[in-house]
């Protein structure tokens, strides 16, 4: 009895032992054949429709000579495969000559087609077909946390990828940048010739166009704080200006940014407070003032002010709106009629 024990004991140990000289192996074997983490598909993806944009302009040396020089660069994003492409309209600004360069090695003059000034972009096209483009999926929502990759040529090192997190979404008048780009801000580092470029998700679909990184001056980047214009509303910026050669909006001529909640006994308010009315505006012209709070704008109800300022841009000037108004807990209806938005 002792001796089958003894004999089991030495069988148990052997066994420890082979299974501690040979698991470091496996172990070894298994790291060995698994890949590292990696969004070099989505890279591969995206990245051959992600150019570099040029804006040159002409310098008189002399009577004689006259150069072309590089006044600023910027990255644009391939949008269809017979060459319309979006940039950032400040990357191709007062340019002379605008020059595309394409990862292929492509190199093309660019025409500029439109931009817009209130949401920083621009439409560049070139003469070429069969073009690579992103996909983009409109019915995917982005969220904060979700990891995203930026794409462009910062500082003009050539294509460079840079990777981070959607940090906030919704961001508007961030610094010196006025208009209605709805922000996406992310941590992906966007320097001096990103703007432009790509921001995808780790899919490879494209969720924005890279347009400015802010900091206390030109000389400071302020680390975390990137942002990019969402692709749903560079879309349709992009088909208006190659439809009508610009962006035209309805103007109301009021500024909100506070949605006003209150319940009483009589009746409840909800809409969005003006906190200030264009002088000769047509809402001036038709009757509201600073303080009312707007209810309803035609058939659309007000619940933020990013929310009406969508609805009213995409209200074709010259159209007839009734608009009811919240005004010292009386409802009041006032017929407007809507202008164009000045470009300048």
């Amino acid at each position: 009895m002792l001796k089958k024990l003894l004999q089991a004991a030495g069988i148990g140990l052997v066994a420890a032992v082979l299974i501690l000289l040979i698991l470091p192996t496996i172990q070894q074997n298994k790291h060995t054949d698994s890949e590292p983490m990696s969004f070099k598909n989505a890279v591969r993806l995206a990245s051959p429709a992600v150019v570099n944009v040029y804006n040159q302009s002409f310098t008189n040396h002399s009577l004689t000579q006259t150069d072309l020089q590089v006044n600023n660069l910027g990255s644009g994003v391939i949008m269809s495969q017979d060459g319309y492409i979006l940039t950032n309209k400040h990357v191709i600004e007062n340019a002379d000559q605008i020059v595309v360069a394409l990862q292929s090695g492509l190199i093309s003059n660019a025409t500029l087609v439109g931009s817009d000034s209130l949401t920083d972009l621009a439409v560049l096209k070139i003469n070429a077909e069969s073009l690579p483009t992103i996909t983009y999926n409109p019915k995917r929502q982005v969220h904060v946390g979700d990891v995203v990759l930026a794409i462009g040529n910062p500082y003009n090192l050539g294509q460079s990828v840079s990777q981070g997190i959607i940090s906030a979404t919704g961001r508007n008048a961030v610094g010196d940048a006025v208009g209605r780009q709805n922000f996406i801000q992310t941590d992906a580092s966007i320097n001096r010739g990103n703007s432009g470029g790509a921001l995808i998700n780790s899919l490879g679909e494209l969720i924005g166009i890279s347009t400015l990184s802010i900091g206390k001056d030109s000389n400071e980047i302020a680390e975390g704080l990137s942002f990019a214009i969402p692709i749903d509303l560079a879309i349709d910026v992009m088909n208006k200006i190659i439809r009508d050669g610009r962006v035209i909006r309805g103007y109301f001529g009021v500024q909100s940014n506070i949605y006003y909640s209150a319940g009483q006994a009589e009746m409840q308010s909800k809409g969005i407070v003006v906190t200030k009315v264009a002088p000769n505006g047509p809402a001036a012209k038709a009757g509201i003032r600073e303080g009312d709070i707007i209810i309803k704008f035609g058939d659309t109800e007000a619940t933020s002010p990013q929310q009406m300022m969508q609805v009213i841009a995409d209200t074709p000037p010259n159209t007839s709106v009734k608009v009811l108004v919240s005004r010292l807990n009386k409802i009041l209806t006032f017929t407007v009629v809507l202008a164009e938005y000045p470009t300048n």
